[in-house]
């Protein structure tokens, strides 16, 4: 693929050296000046052939970062390379933390520009056939699709299961990148809404002058460029749910307008004559803190407690490490079909000990994007730390990437989509911190016999771990579950009761007497 190469640098030096570099090798060159320049071009007609962003992190007026900044508000997702004289850890990680697809150091060599550039196009295109794949299979999401084994996740799985049912606002609250529009989506396909639309805005990323036409429509003739009607996202989502991202970053004079709308269930098109009777279900997500914000005049307090009704805190990447195992696995699947003639078989133990050292700031955004890249351009068929480099860098010293005296693992295979698309792919590896849950070892149809220690484990906990196998294996089927394990239904939902597993969920929980 031969697309065009943004260069953004204010210096003309180093402007005119990476031209001369990126048309040697057969690409086209668009060349600026500023961040604000880029985000022009990003923003016009000449975005689409824009393949790569070379940008300089440090300019006068909008630097790079806010560049990377600007085009994830934007949701621009052309793949950029960023280059400074200064190569320290904390720069590579801010631009990595805000998007970033490369990092090179000035004066990049030519070859390595070129091994860069065609690395960014190399992922552009399986991520290409990814969406497409993504877009043919389609259907809704619920909250059996949502990829989660450890306790962090399951007071927002109970509290989105409850929700569903009701038709109350809800606030989902987290930082960037954790899905709070995921559970939006597994409560929307888990209620009575679930064949209605779904209609998502990201309010953060619509300019001032514009929030309230996307919103609630306008009328032809209405204001400057208003040359047809605009329905508005309220009017779309009617009958259905319309799911309000970045809340927090909404205009106050659009926040009354928002007020009424959630009160009345009626908007009010721009240069319209008459209001408009609209029933939806409400979401809204937001990573600040709107009750801060409150305090500080940036969010009124009425719509505060209008949107506050039901709120779901979704936890950081980094406090439900377990998952990330599960996480993994399922973001390498989604690369299999896009790219078959790289067929990866696992992920190293010392590289999953990496993954599961890290902090994640980005949450699971980042890690699936790490794990993208790192699946497209893995030169092996297992991933190992050499395929996370950045990451590598940053937790290194905190665990222990040497094989020697360490135990090990059994093979785990990542062809395993039609037995467990939620499984996890691995190797016979050395490793450390990471040690796989007893629960993915069931999966493979193997149970751990004894404990840590070399001592066989007691009978209750192997038998626990055989109920929670067949629940999962059978899909919570009770019936088929009993009888497999060759036990009535009534010892069956007694046992359940005794190990404080939730019958309707196969979760381990305390159940009420």
């Amino acid at each position: 693929m031969t697309g065009s190469i943004l260069i953004v640098d204010d210096d003309p030096v180093q402007r005119r050296l990476l031209e001369a570099a990126v048309t040697r090798i057969g690409h086209t060159a668009i060349v600026v000046d500023g961040g604000a320049a880029a985000l022009d071009v990003l923003d016009g007609p000449s975005a689409r052939d824009v393949s790569v962003v070379i940008l300089d992190l440090v300019m006068p007026g909008l630097d790079g970062i806010g560049v990377l900044k600007a085009m994830r508000e934007r949701d621009i997702n052309v793949p950029t390379i960023v280059q400074t004289a200064q190569g320290g850890i904390e720069t590579v990680v801010s631009a990595m933390r805000h998007g970033a697809f490369d990092f090179v150091v000035k004066p990049a060599s030519p070859d390595r520009l070129q091994a860069s550039i065609g690395n960014a196009l190399k992922v552009e295109a399986v991520e290409g056939e990814v969406k497409r794949t993504s877009r043919r299979r389609g259907g809704l999401l619920t909250f059996k699709d949502m990829i989660t084994h450890g306790p962090a996740m399951d007071r927002v799985i109970r509290l989105g299961q409850k929700a569903a049912a009701s038709n109350i606002p809800i606030l989902i609250e987290g930082e960037s990148g954790v899905g709070k529009e995921l559970v939006a989506r597994a409560i929307q396909g888990s209620g009575d809404r679930r064949s209605k639309p779904f209609v998502t805005v990201n309010c953060g990323a619509i300019p001032d002058n514009l929030v309230e036409s996307i919103l609630f429509g306008h009328e032809k003739g209405s204001f400057t460029g208003a040359t047809d009607k605009h329905t508005g996202k309220f009017v779309e989502a009617h009958s259905g749910t319309l799911f309000l991202d970045e809340i927090g970053d909404l205009p106050l004079d659009v926040q009354v307008k928002l007020l009424r709308a959630v009160q009345d269930g009626e908007v009010d098109p721009v240069g319209g004559r008459s209001t408009v009777r609209v029933d939806i279900r409400l979401i809204s997500a937001t990573h600040r803190n709107l009750l801060q914000q409150v305090k500080d005049g940036k969010f009124r307090e009425d719509l505060f407690y209008r949107l506050n009704v039901y709120p779901i805190f979704v936890p950081p990447l980094r406090d439900r490490r377990d998952d990330i195992p599960y996480l993994v696995a399922h973001f390498m699947q989604k690369v299999a079909p896009a790219d078959p003639r790289h067929r990866l078989q696992g992920i190293s133990a010392a590289a999953l000990a990496v993954l599961q050292a890290y902090d994640w700031p980005g949450n699971i955004r980042q890690l699936e994007n790490a794990v993208f890249r790192a699946s497209v351009l893995c030169e092996g068929d297992v991933l190992t730390t050499e395929d996370f480099p950045q990451i590598r860098a940053q937790v290194e010293g905190t665990v222990n990437l040497d094989a020697g005296g360490v135990r090990q693992t059994p093979s785990l295979p990542l062809d395993i989509q039609q037995r467990d698309e939620q499984a996890l792919p691995g190797e016979a590896a050395s490793m450390t911190e990471f040690d796989p849950p007893a629960r993915l070892q069931s999966r493979f149809g193997t149970l751990r016999a004894l404990d840590e220690r070399g001592n066989v484990r007691a009978l209750a906990d192997v038998e626990l771990e055989m109920i929670k196998l067949a629940i999962d294996h059978y899909n919570g089927q009770m019936s088929e579950v009993a009888r497999r394990l060759g036990i009535g239904r009534s010892t069956l939902y007694r046992k359940l009761k005794e190990y404080g597993i939730d019958p309707e969920t196969g979760r381990v929980e305390r159940l009420a007497s």
